[in-house]
């Protein structure tokens, strides 16, 4: 999600941090590895959900819009970041390669619940600080000034990401009925111009006229 926050704020969240000269472009996202990806070379990109310690591997939950895949990490391998460092929320590169989970670890529940990803590399894209609650934790309800003032953290959690998908399909549903019906999708402003009668006007920034503004209409309920 876009960071709007100001540069002279020190918001937990995402800290600048060293990126990496060759950024790994992902190959799939998570979620959609499965059984017949096994032996595949993969890079993913995500934010790190949680991270495991059994002893001698350490395993790492990724997570980006479209799911979670489960990757491990050999804690003896030396990767291009530090796996030492990781928590919720940095922002990382993985290459590895895609295998079958074990008998008996694998989880109906996801749908990669079936393979995880052995790591190769490990980039570090982003770091986090201390968050001021639990994106991941579906339980968790942050107060309302909390979730207004730390928005992009907000916008993360499982619940708001299926609302923000479940009204971008409903307008893409309403949109293609009326397309399919002739109908012409039309914004305000190309039907009116804005009139001085008291109301105040948003003034929104001429991308061709540098300088400028135009102003919306204070009253679009008339059509």
């Amino acid at each position: 999600m876009p960071d709007s926050r100001s540069a002279t704020s020190s918001p937990p969240g995402d800290a600048p941090a060293p990126r990496s000269s060759a950024f790994p472009k992902r190959t799939h996202v998570n979620g959609e590895l499965g059984p017949g990806d096994a032996g595949k070379a993969v890079i993913l990109n995500g934010w790190v959900e949680s991270v495991r310690d059994h002893g001698g591997l350490r395993f790492l939950d990724l997570r980006d819009r479209y799911g979670i895949t489960q990757v491990v990490l050999d804690p003896s391998r030396a990767y291009s970041s530090d796996q030492e460092k990781l928590r919720s929320e940095f922002v990382v590169a993985i290459e590895g390669e895609v295998r079958a989970r074990p008998e008996g670890m694998r989880n109906p529940k996801l749908a990669t619940g079936e393979i995880e990803v052995a790591a190769r590399d490990l980039i570090i894209l982003n770091e986090s600080r201390a968050l001021p609650f639990e994106v991941s934790d579906p339980d968790a309800e942050p107060g309302e000034e909390i979730r207004l003032e730390y928005r992009y953290l907000d916008l993360r959690r499982k619940a708001m990401q299926r609302n923000l998908a479940t009204r971008a399909a409903v307008a893409h549903s309403i949109r293609d009925y009326l397309d399919a019906r002739k109908f012409l999708d039309l914004e305000t402003p190309f039907l009116t111009k804005s009139t001085p009668e008291g109301a105040r006007d948003f003034l929104v920034p001429a991308r061709n006229h540098p300088g400028k503004c135009f102003s919306l209409p204070p009253s679009p309920q008339l059509f």
